[in-house]
């Protein structure tokens, strides 16, 4: 008996059609409310949102993270700011991360949003705040 080899690709409400999520990192915007937040990287293929901050010195702006419960801070050299999203792009929850640490998962948290430590709350970002990755070709 033979099995049949069947691809299956999760719903991503980031990927526009006919995308296979395993480009490069899209750069956009991290806007609230029309307000622009930070400059922004979406990791949309599976190891860009396995490799996320790994191994950079310094990181300026944001990291959204689709299709993303947890995340690690191994490797990464400098003290995070994590938000959890729902698939509304709802702010969760919020916590700081030190090197070396494992997040657990937040209930409704589906993505992930990283910056660095301290970017919260320069950005006054709380629990409720709807966001938007706008991308920069647009």
């Amino acid at each position: 008996m033979r099995w049949a080899k069947t691809q299956i690709e999760p719903a991503t409400p980031f990927l526009e059609a006919g995308t296979s999520g395993e480009e490069a990192m899209r750069s956009g915007w991290l806007i609230r409310d029309c307000e622009v937040l930070a400059s922004a990287e979406l990791a949309d293929g599976y190891l860009d949102r396995v490799r996320g901050l790994i191994g950079r010195r310094d990181f300026e702006g944001a990291m959204v993270l689709p299709r993303t419960r947890s995340v690690h801070t191994a490797f990464v050299p400098f003290v995070i700011d994590v938000a959890f999203l729902d698939r509304e792009f709802v702010v969760v929850s919020m916590i700081r991360m030190a090197r070396w640490k494992i997040s657990l998962p937040r209930r409704r948290g589906c993505n992930v949003l990283e910056a660095p430590s301290g970017s919260f709350e320069r950005w006054r970002l709380h629990v409720g705040d709807r966001l938007e990755f706008r991308d920069a070709t647009q």
